[in-house]
């Protein structure tokens, strides 16, 4: 029997299988293609390497513990908004909402910058063009998603089904088909980049961009209202979805220094393709473009899904334009997602430089998002104790607590070995009250 959609309701469509899907593919991207390499010249140790790799996934997993208890307890679009505006007020959850947005606003454009740079490499006519060309990909991706929830989901699964494929391909071919590299040869790469300057600011920048290519381990919380049964649904989503997100990474990082010398992979710009390349040669290298492609599509196509919501949630709470909660026939929150497209091809068209500071100046807001999930639990836990709660977090208060400060602790650091990076956000701190004020007037 057909129903009408409610005016600006979200559609109920949604399930286990996309809530993973999302999540995967709202979190694999550039980040493990692009970051291995930076990371292994500031570092030099492969030990170090995983260390911090699995030290980032006991994060997220930790982290996502917490926030299955937050999206179950507040079912609603929006993720970090909702959580800090239910447990702080207003202010703080416009704060927090504008931040989330913008953070990944700037990690949209990152994504769809560097996908215009790999389709130079298939079509060497468009070289020059790339902001263009990112603004395209865009503007298609978005009128896509115009149509509505149901097909854009259905993207994201296949593409994630491809991409989670692809990587479990590219282990196996490695371990299959490398050669190891000698304890020799490690020990001379690692003497020769370890013991120069200080250990903390590399440890720093490390930590940045694994950050950067794990956020999105909570992406399936922004969906929570539109999930049929999400108090069922969000824990199987979210941990089914970071475990295997954290078994992808570590794999994938075990495989490039498997096949790696670490001297080559501390200049490597994408290990994985080197990685490919060392072993099939040259001819390889249209195949390896094209996963990078689809991999950078997926992240991209789930950030179009979720940002937009984080608008819509705050538009109903009158923290942001009126026409914010506007929802099409599709169940698609339109004009949040035209602004945030609007956004996002301003960041682009700031010009390459700008694009490639995108990642860390989204780093800081994404940690910055988790220390208030995190405060927020702990504050709902006081302010409101008969709150219905499906899940409850482990070892509380402990678990939320220590996450909280490992997350401040990351944020000072980052600050002070990145000020350049941090400033963005600091800046954007340091206004957000007037702003506030002036949204507050304008809606009344």
């Amino acid at each position: 029997m057909h129903t009408t959609q409610p005016k600006n309701e979200l559609l109920k469509i949604l399930g286990v299988g996309f809530g993973v899907a999302v999540t995967v593919g709202g979190t694999i991207g550039t980040g493990i293609l692009r970051k291995p390499g930076p990371i292994a010249e500031q570092l030099g140790d492969p030990w170090l390497i995983m260390g911090l790799w699995l030290g980032v996934s006991i994060y997220a997993l930790l982290g996502t513990l917490c926030v299955i208890e937050l999206g179950t307890s507040i079912p609603k679009a929006g993720a970090w908004y909702i959580y800090a505006q239910r447990a702080f007020g207003p202010y703080i959850g416009f704060v927090v909402g504008i931040n989330s947005w913008l953070g990944t606003c700037s990690a949209l454009g990152f994504g769809v910058y560097t996908m215009s740079e790999y389709l130079t490499l298939l079509a060497p006519v468009l070289t020059g063009y790339e902001p263009y060309v990112a603004v395209v990909i865009l503007l298609l991706l978005t009128a896509l998603h115009q149509i509505g929830l149901s097909l854009a989901s259905d993207v994201q699964n296949i593409i994630s089904l491809l991409k989670g494929l692809g990587l479990i391909i590219f282990v196996t071919v490695c371990f299959v088909y490398g050669q190891e590299v000698s304890v020799t040869e490690i020990g001379e790469a690692t003497s020769r980049i370890v013991t120069t300057g200080s250990w903390l600011a590399p440890v720093i920048f490390s930590l940045q961009a694994i950050f950067y290519t794990f956020d999105g381990w909570h992406t399936a919380a922004y969906f929570t209202e539109e999930d049929r049964d999400p108090t069922r649904n969000l824990p199987r989503s979210m941990m089914g979805g970071v475990l295997l997100i954290i078994l992808i990474y570590l794999l994938c990082n075990l495989a490039i220094l498997y096949i790696l010398p670490m001297e080559v992979l501390a200049t490597s710009k994408l290990a994985a393709a080197d990685a490919v390349t060392l072993l099939f040669g040259e001819a390889s290298g249209k195949m390896v473009t094209t996963f990078l492609l689809i991999s950078i599509l997926g992240i991209v196509n789930a950030q179009l899904l979720f940002n937009p919501r984080v608008l819509y949630a705050m538009s109903r709470d009158r923290l942001f334009f009126a026409a914010g909660k506007r929802v099409n026939k599709g169940g698609t929150p339109s004009f949040a997602l035209n602004i945030t497209s609007a956004v996002a091809v301003a960041l682009i068209l700031a010009g390459k430089e700008t694009s490639e500071k995108l990642s860390d100046i989204a780093t800081f807001f994404f940690v910055l998002s988790y220390v208030s999930a995190f405060a927020a639990l702990l504050a709902l836990r006081q302010k409101e104790p008969d709150l219905p709660r499906p899940w409850k977090v482990p070892v509380y208060p402990v678990l939320p607590i220590l996450m909280l400060l490992l997350s401040v602790g990351f944020l000072v650091g980052a600050v002070a070995q990145d000020l350049s990076s941090s400033q963005y956000a600091l800046l954007f701190l340091a206004l957000s009250y007037p702003l506030y004020r002036v949204v507050r007037r304008l809606n009344g």
